[in-house]
């Protein structure tokens, strides 16, 4: 059901760009507008081009969450030219399909939230909620029936628990230690960060990873795992045990040479004060190694070959990794060991299969030996490129189509979860941002392309865990990858991909799929149509103008955590008499194929997302309340009405205080209220 969101509409100015900005080490360089159309999708490019000649963002100093500049989507490419018409055969029966993955679960993609950035996106406190974080949690819990949530990261390392603030906050940095080369400040929360996760899944199904502090192995600091237990209850996954110690040495968190044997001998000392500790009373909740595939090698074998998994069973719930295809670092912490990428470069490589297989090869025999375990096997924190991502890239449709395909790559190949991270305003890559403080009283969410990838993701996969993928072009069309969906044992969905940009229809990838017959010794199976949800924008350098199924949450500043517009799932008529089912995917984009009887129900389903209302407003003077009978006439008044007009003096009959219909519209300097007043559970 949809409640009433109280003040959540503001009339905001559209972010406009009047040009098209492309970058790179080049100068001051005039060149043609590209075949292709638009860069940002929505206006004519410039012929004339700003690059610029220093690392950094590009003509833009502002925060990278919001950073207005697109790049050209990179050329179509022509050696070899993409095949965009295939023919793909699959048996109905997943018995006859070799490959197939483990059954896996629609929670598959969750989120990473920096742990310092906690505040800015889940809540003030226990009794303020942001509700836009609570409808976007919703919208993907209504699809995946939960959504899992990791709060930690670096900043989960140094954390320590107090008893409250003086300012009555509940976490505060210390940004101090000059000597931490990724710029990590020390955190100190109090036990209301505990209760405000616990306020969020009274209100929807968001189950929450949290992180032990593994910087003193002389001195563990275990409340957040006593708390955690106590308060989360049944929402409470498991506990990370050392994020990335694998770049211990390398960050100056730990001596020069220390090896994954440091690691299992510290880990040793933690299970000891683990099992001691009356008040952790679940012993196997802790979640490791969590390694980089840095210094150690690509691989997570270093740390299995010590004998980890066995050495510790009892104590683990579940093992994990975490790893970016590249980084920004060269920016953001310059190095002469690791200069700049150049993002003109970089933009191609997120846009082919080949992308995705080549981040799950190294972990290929960890997956299986983790189901010789009997362990989970979760890519714990991921995104486009670690330090913030690659602005033009991170925040653009390319991110999401990207995700799409990594997304189900690792399905295929028996991961059972990934967190997207997010951290605060000044990185590219987040799924979601809320804005400045500064700017609240004017300006609502901002969602990241790779937000949707999430909404994909848990569709494809569909609600009754049973669901096993299959990539199905491992070894050719680079640009037009497919996946097969099985689900209780039979096909149900397809999801392909369309990596090139071409709005002219030229490269929109064709396929024709053919399900059972003769070939795979089964009858035609075939259905007489096919229900289709596209994922689409007008470019993969496109920041805002993205629809899932024709809707969208919004462009930047302009999110409540609710899709607008009617959602549209397309019909295709199916040919029985040949065994064939024609889809089209337009460049770029995704289609998700709906095959079976039940799966067609459930893409025509209408969606039932609960939202939630602002129940708290935390700035009542100099705001204007419109009555919804004033506000359906032109400009909020008439001539007969002109008495009715909302006032802007605290105190006047028709002023601030005054509010009229519940879904009244603040505007004109009024903060929208994000906030959800809630009750602290004990």
């Amino acid at each position: 059901m949809y409640r009433p969101l109280l003040a959540l509409v503001g009339l905001l100015a559209s972010l406009a760009t009047a040009k098209v900005t492309v970058y790179g080490p080049l100068g001051q360089t005039t060149i043609a507008p590209p075949a292709t159309g638009s860069a940002s999708g929505t206006e004519a490019a410039s012929t004339t081009t700003s690059f610029i000649t220093t690392p950094g963002p590009p003509q833009y100093t502002g925060l990278a969450a919001y950073n207005p500049v697109y790049i050209f989507p990179p050329a179509i490419p022509d050696d070899p030219t993409p095949s965009t018409a295939v023919t793909i055969p699959v048996p109905n029966s997943a018995q006859l399909m070799n490959g197939l993955s483990i059954p896996q679960k629609p929670t598959f993609f969750g989120f990473s939230i920096e742990m310092s950035v906690a505040t800015q996106l889940i809540g003030k406190n226990s009794t303020r909620l942001n509700v836009p974080f609570l409808n976007l949690m919703s919208l993907l819990a209504q699809k995946a029936g939960a959504v899992h949530v990791r709060v930690g990261g670096n900043t989960q390392e140094t954390a320590f628990l107090v008893d409250s603030f003086p300012d009555g906050g509940i976490l505060e940095k210390d940004n101090g230690d000059k000597s931490n080369p990724t710029g990590t400040p020390v955190l100190a929360y109090t036990p209301d960060l505990i209760y405000m996760l616990s306020n969020v899944s009274s209100l929807v199904n968001v189950k929450w990873y949290l992180g032990v502090p593994f910087n003193d192995s002389t001195n563990w600091r275990l409340q957040i795992a006593e708390l955690g237990e106590a308060v989360l209850g049944d929402n409470l996954l498991g506990f990370q045990a050392g994020n990335e110690p694998d770049l211990y040495s390398s960050h100056g968190h730990r001596p020069l040479g220390y090896s994954q044997f440091d690691y299992f001998g510290e880990f040793a000392l933690l299970t000891q004060t683990y099992q001691n500790d009356a008040l952790v009373t679940n012993k196997k909740s802790l979640i490791a190694p969590s390694v980089q595939g840095a210094d150690w090698g690509p691989r997570p074998e270093a740390v299995w070959d010590t004998g980890f998994v066995q050495a510790y069973d009892q104590y683990l719930t579940a093992l994990s990794v975490e790893h970016y295809p590249s980084d920004n670092c060269g920016v953001v912490f310059p190095d002469p060991k690791n200069p700049p990428k150049d993002p003109l470069q970089m933009f191609p490589t997120y846009l082919t299969h080949k992308n995705g297989q080549g981040l799950v090869s190294n972990y290929l025999n960890s997956t299986m030996m983790a189901q010789v375990w009997g362990k989970p096997f979760l890519m714990f924190e991921t995104n486009t490129a670690s330090c913030g991502g690659f602005p033009g890239i991170s925040d653009a449709f390319a991110s999401a189509l990207w995700a799409v395909d990594y997304g189900l790559q690792m399905a295929n190949s028996n991961f059972t979860g990934a967190l997207l991270h997010a951290g605060g305003q000044n990185v590219s890559y987040n799924p979601f941002t809320a804005p400045p403080t500064n700017e609240s009283v004017i300006h609502q969410w901002t969602v990241g392309p790779i937000y949707y990838s999430a909404l994909v993701v848990a569709e494809a996969l569909g609600t009754t865990n049973t669901s096993q993928v299959k990539d199905l072009l491992p070894d050719g069309n680079d640009q037009t990858p497919a996946y097969a969906i099985y689900e209780n044992g039979n096909l149900a969905r397809m999801a392909l991909i369309n990596f090139m940009t071409d709005p002219s229809g030229a490269h929109d990838f064709v396929a024709t799929v053919i399900i059972g017959g003769q070939q795979f010794g089964e009858a035609n199976s075939v259905p007489a149509q096919a229900k289709v949800k596209y994922l689409l924008a007008p470019s993969v350098s496109e920041k805002d103008n993205i629809t899932w199924a024709g809707q969208t949450l919004g462009g930047r500043f302009d999110v409540d955590g609710r899709l607008k517009g009617e959602e549209n799932v397309a019909t295709v008529p199916c040919d029985q008499n040949a065994n064939t089912c024609t889809i089209r995917v337009p460049a770029p984009g995704v289609a998700l194929v709906f095959f079976s009887d039940a799966a067609q129900q459930q893409a025509g389903a209408t969606p039932s997302v609960e939202t939630f209302p602002t129940t708290v407003f935390t700035k009542t003077k100099n705001t204007v309340s419109i009555d919804a009978s004033v506000l359906a006439t032109a400009q909020g008044m008439n001539g007969k009405d002109r008495n009715q007009q909302g006032g802007t003096s605290q105190g006047s009959g028709n002023g601030a205080s005054r509010m009229g219909a519940p879904w009244a519209l603040v505007v004109s300097g009024a903060l929208i209220g994000f906030s959800l007043c809630t009750r602290r559970l004990l």
